[in-house]
């Protein structure tokens, strides 16, 4: 059986910071960029227990971002596999920097054929709304 657990280390970047993702004035670690470092820990985590043709996708997503983190500071994500059931994946996430825990959330992801999944997201680019 695959691992439970992963923990990956970020950096934080100039391109990182709310003030230059739009979601803040000011230059800490923005709330948008501690989702991607979620998903990115937790996605290749699923990773493990999947097929070759098969990737998972986001589903749902909680993010509690608590403290700040300043440009430059390492960040490190831990993505704990809660629940894997048929095709969905249950995650508790956490985030330090140096001080300690900046955020905490839960996420959810959902395996599917890389193949099949793209052919319906470009047959809805050309569909209408209805």
């Amino acid at each position: 059986m695959p691992d439970t657990q992963l923990t990956k280390q970020y950096s934080v970047s100039q391109e990182l910071l709310a003030s230059s993702m739009g979601s803040g004035s000011l230059p800490v670690l923005a709330t948008p960029a501690v989702a991607a470092f979620f998903e990115n820990t937790a996605m290749e985590l699923a990773a493990k227990y999947l097929a070759d043709d098969e990737t998972t996708v986001g589903a749902e997503i909680t993010v509690k971002h608590l403290a700040p983190t300043a440009p430059g500071c390492p960040v490190t994500v831990t993505a704990v596999l809660e629940e894997h059931e048929k095709r969905m994946f249950r995650f508790h996430l956490e985030a330090k920097d140096n001080a300690g825990v900046i955020a905490t959330g839960t996420h959810e992801r959902v395996s599917v054929k890389s193949e099949r999944f793209l052919k319906k997201a470009d047959e809805r680019k050309n569909t209408e709304a209805k």
